[in-house]
């Protein structure tokens, strides 16, 4: 690993990894929201083909992430596979995003299925790659609470995609014509952190390397008593939060739509999400836990009331609180699950980031289909949407149940 570079800043890192993730969450899987009830008016797909694109857009962000995890162990195993740096890695992936934004404009929707399956790759690797490296170079600069910034990075891709496409709609744009704008924005953001994305630090390391690196690490001794069952639950705890939300973000404007027909305010739902999420990301950063985990609790209740709201009030008032409450601890939970990572395996911090991330995407993935598997046996799409809405409200107790479990049965132990 290199020194850090005498010029590097904190706020430069911060606002680096919050641009990229903008870029990669915030469109290159995110502006589908959006764009969504724009393609079914548009006549190009309907809502069964949608909850299965969305699908595919999960499933590749859980390959995304597993090749995070598997990184090591692939080097190890074929050790001529060039040594890339993390930044490397990252200008990669926000290319790649621009390019598959754009070819979603162009393409015909025989294509998509695969354009989404690899936006979702990309966007898993760029994220998991960008929380390991912006992380790891803010707390060895001695500010690791100002992580939370770069998750602010989704939100604002959410806020400013969703606020394009409300405009979009108002002037009767085609679907089409929005994912060019998107990729031409995610164009120009790529450019704004291109040159702090130098490749000069954090080189991906194999197995090999990691387990001496373990060794020598001094922070390692953090991890002491820290055992595998411990990493497994946070894991699983981890990873319900990605069904709980997934439900209510990919289908928010058409559930609003449904339930508030004809209102002026129904793009502006997800820009508030969006709004949640940036808020949340940014009071992260205020907060000095003494347990990660305590935190998370919050979140996922903050979140499952913010779906009750939405199933008890399907009004104007009810969905932009839902949304604000959904979006708040949206990214701040992912914060504090990346943190918490870090203390439990801070000499492998990446590779488990990997795996954590990639048990979200599993529960994202699950998310779409169960939409379209409830829409064959009920009455309306509302009834299809109350009852997934149901479980996932359901859902998200249980993880606030399960990390409250662990703050009891695991207390944070200090390294003197």
């Amino acid at each position: 690993m290199r020194p850090l570079r005498p010029s590097a800043n904190p706020w430069t890192i911060a606002l680096a990894g919050m641009v990229t993730l903008g870029v990669a969450m915030g469109i290159g899987r995110f502006a589908f929201t959006p764009l969504l009830p724009m393609m079914l008016n548009d006549g190009v797909i309907d809502l069964p083909a949608a909850s299965w694109l969305a699908s595919a857009n999960y499933i590749g962000y859980l390959v995304g992430a597993l090749l995070c995890m598997l990184q090591p162990w692939l080097w190890a195993r074929f050790p001529r596979l060039p040594s890339w740096a993390f930044t490397q890695l990252i200008r990669g992936g926000l290319l790649m995003t621009v390019v598959l934004t754009l070819a979603m404009a162009w393409s015909g929707a025989s294509a998509w299925p695969l354009l989404r399956f690899l936006a979702g790759v990309t966007s898993g690797v760029v994220f998991v790659f960008t929380s390991g490296w912006c992380l790891s170079q803010l707390a060895r600069l001695g500010f690791p609470s100002m992580g939370g910034y770069i998750y602010m990075g989704p939100g604002a891709g959410i806020l400013l995609s969703g606020l394009l496409a409300s405009g979009m709609v108002a002037w009767h744009w085609t679907a089409a014509s929005g994912w060019l704008i998107f990729g031409l924005l995610a164009f120009g953001m790529t450019a704004l952190v291109w040159r702090r994305l130098d490749g000069s630090d954090e080189r991906l390391l194999p197995l090999v390397a990691l387990v001496h690196k373990a060794a020598d690490e001094p922070s390692a001794e953090a991890s002491v008593g820290h055992g595998s069952f411990e990493m497994v639950l946070l894991t699983l705890a981890y990873g319900i939060a990605g069904f709980g939300y997934i439900i209510t973000a990919t289908f928010l404007p058409v559930i609003a739509r449904a339930a508030l027909p004809g209102s002026h305010w129904l793009d502006l739902f997800w820009p508030i999400f969006g709004l949640g999420v940036m808020t949340g990301a940014w009071l992260a950063t205020r907060i000095r836990p003494s347990d990660f985990r305590s935190m998370l609790v919050g979140g996922y209740l903050m979140q499952a009331l913010g779906i009750g709201i939405s199933l008890w009030s399907p009004s104007l008032v009810g969905f932009a609180l839902g949304s604000l409450l959904l979006g708040l601890p949206f990214t701040a939970n992912t914060f504090f699950a990346m943190q918490e990572t870090r203390r439990l395996r801070p000499a492998a911090a990446a590779s488990f980031m990997g795996l954590m991330t990639a048990t979200y995407s599993l529960g994202q993935v699950l998310g779409p289909p169960l939409v379209a598997v409830l829409m064959h046996g009920a009455r309306t799409p509302g009834d299809t949407f109350t009852l997934s809405l149901e479980i996932a409200a359901g859902t998200l107790l249980l993880g606030a149940c399960a990390f409250a479990w662990m703050v009891r049965v695991y207390p944070v132990k200090r390294a003197t």
